[in-house]
């Protein structure tokens, strides 16, 4: 197989994506430090905190600016992993984050929280995350979102949205948000699974290659300008992605539906797993409260 190298240091590690991420880590870290006397009283980010969204902004650049981005255009089970994480864990790191002082400053902007308010409604969230996902990975649809520079950017954006107001109900901290009770969080998981089940399907039992990004070499290379300079791309002779992997094009296409599923189930198994410590702690806390509470005299 051939080496990535060949397609630059540019298309391998996106340097003007990672000053850009750069930036956003740089100016958190000034407001939830030296800055965040200027906004608020609140206390400093705790260092869960600070972890969760440096996480949050590390996860984002390996699956959009790393190498793995590139090998997302060249093997679609690499895209399909590439998806999982961005869309399924990058958004609840970002989210947990956040202080809650920057989001009662943030929702100050009415239309901001008015948006926000919509599009988090548990019925709506479900509907727009899994709909859209759904919907971009439909053959016509996805070939012609590869194809195009601006169209790829705009929906990769608006999923990704769809995904911060997905998660949100399940983990956002603010006191005063509308929040799903325990029981409620575990059938919105439960539903989250099974609307993303057809289209993880429909590309693993696929019994032909679906998408012509992955299996025509010209629509190949078009996908590929993406990522890939324009002039890297021209001095470089590719014949299709069977050069840089050794399986055939429908079993990478197969697996690429099964390790979205796979990875979709650990992370919403772990989220099921931390709703139930939750709801552990707080039913024992209401048995310490009812312990020690005086007991009415007769």
């Amino acid at each position: 197989m051939v080496s990535l190298n060949m397609f630059g240091f540019v298309a391998l590690w996106s340097p003007f994506f990672l000053l850009s991420l750069a930036l956003v880590l740089w100016l958190y870290f000034m407001l939830v430090g030296p800055w965040r006397k200027r906004f608020t009283n609140e206390g400093p980010a705790t260092r869960k905190q600070k972890l969760f969204f440096t996480a949050g902004i590390v996860l984002l650049y390996i699956c959009k600016g790393s190498p793995i981005d590139l090998l997302g255009h060249l093997m679609f089970s690499a895209h399909m992993t590439q998806m999982a994480i961005l869309y399924l864990l990058v958004p609840q790191l970002l989210i947990l984050g956040i202080p809650n002082w920057m989001y009662e400053q943030l929702f100050r902007i009415r239309f901001v929280k008015a948006t926000v308010s919509f599009f988090t409604k548990p019925l709506i969230s479900l509907i727009l995350f899994n709909g859209l996902f759904s919907f971009y990975h439909v053959p016509f649809i996805f070939d012609i979102v590869k194809t195009n520079m601006f169209l790829h950017a705009m929906v990769t954006t608006v999923i990704f949205f769809s995904a911060v107001m997905m998660w949100w109900p399940l983990v956002t901290k603010l006191s005063d948000w509308p929040t799903l009770s325990g029981i409620k969080k575990i059938g919105y998981i439960f539903a989250n699974g099974i609307l993303l089940t057809p289209a993880c399907a429909l590309i693993i039992f696929a019994d032909t290659p679906l998408y012509t990004t992955y299996s025509d070499p010209q629509a190949w290379v078009n996908a590929l300008q993406l990522c890939v300079p324009a002039g890297t791309l021209a001095s470089l002779n590719l014949t299709g992605p069977q050069m840089f992997m050794s399986m055939p094009l429908i079993y990478d296409q197969q697996l690429g539906g099964v390790l979205m599923k796979i990875i979709q189930e650990i992370i919403y198994g772990a989220m099921l797993f931390f709703i139930f410590i939750d709801w552990y702690q707080k039913e024992r806390e209401k048995e310490k409260m009812a312990t020690i509470s005086p007991q009415p005299s007769e």
